[in-house]
């Protein structure tokens, strides 16, 4: 991977998956008739309380959430648009949820990548990248009283894994460049949709 996907390109789509993710928390916090601060607030820990796990983890400390000013500035901003434009938005389960896979997919690329670059070996890193994408929605979920869509039948954690993993396969045959890893993000992405749509679901134990 060249310095320009490390640095710039790594950044902007972090900022991206920070800006989806605040606007999905912040659509939810609306959704339950939350104050500005308490959408804010849901914002932000859904947008950023995956990456402070992340940098934990790994040994980022302080955590980009507090060590650049870009990643707060931007989840929060992202939250108060929603907050000021929800009125034009007619229903909130599809925007929330697609918001949400949006970010899945981007945060399951970044943090994956951000896990391989500290040295973390590949198994770890997927695990890493799975937990970076799904900390903030199950923050969220909590936050506004709801069951983490990650305990439910929902192929949400799953998704997440099978794309770190072909992130860090990507990786490790030296063709991850950002066309690829987009690519990624998008069919992370898709794989949510789709089975929201179909309504597939992971197995449960029988009553």
């Amino acid at each position: 991977m060249d310095a320009a996907l490390t640095s710039d390109g790594l950044l902007a789509a972090d900022l991206i998956g920070v800006a989806v993710f605040a606007a999905s928390g912040a659509s939810a916090g609306v959704a339950k008739r939350l104050d500005l601060f308490g959408i804010a607030f849901v914002g932000f820990i859904a947008a950023l309380g995956g990456g402070i796990l992340r940098d934990l983890v790994i040994g980022a400390v302080p955590p980009l959430a507090f060590a650049d000013w870009r990643y707060a500035v931007t989840a929060v901003a992202a939250s108060l648009a929603v907050f000021w434009l929800h009125p034009r938005l007619a229903r909130w389960r599809r925007p929330v949820l697609l918001l949400d896979a949006a970010g899945l997919g981007l945060f399951t690329v970044t943090g994956t990548l951000k896990a391989l670059d500290a040295g973390v070996p590949a198994v770890g890193a997927c695990l890493i990248g799975m937990l970076t994408a799904i900390g903030g929605g199950l923050a969220r979920d909590l936050l506004t009283g709801e069951i983490p869509v990650v305990l439910q039948r929902d192929i949400y954690a799953v998704a997440a894994l099978g794309g770190a993993i072909l992130v860090t396969i990507l990786r490790g045959t030296d063709v991850a460049d950002p066309i690829t890893l987009s690519v990624s993000a998008l069919l992370i992405t898709g794989v949510r949709l789709v089975a929201l749509y179909r309504r597939w679901s992971a197995p449960v134990a029988a009553p």
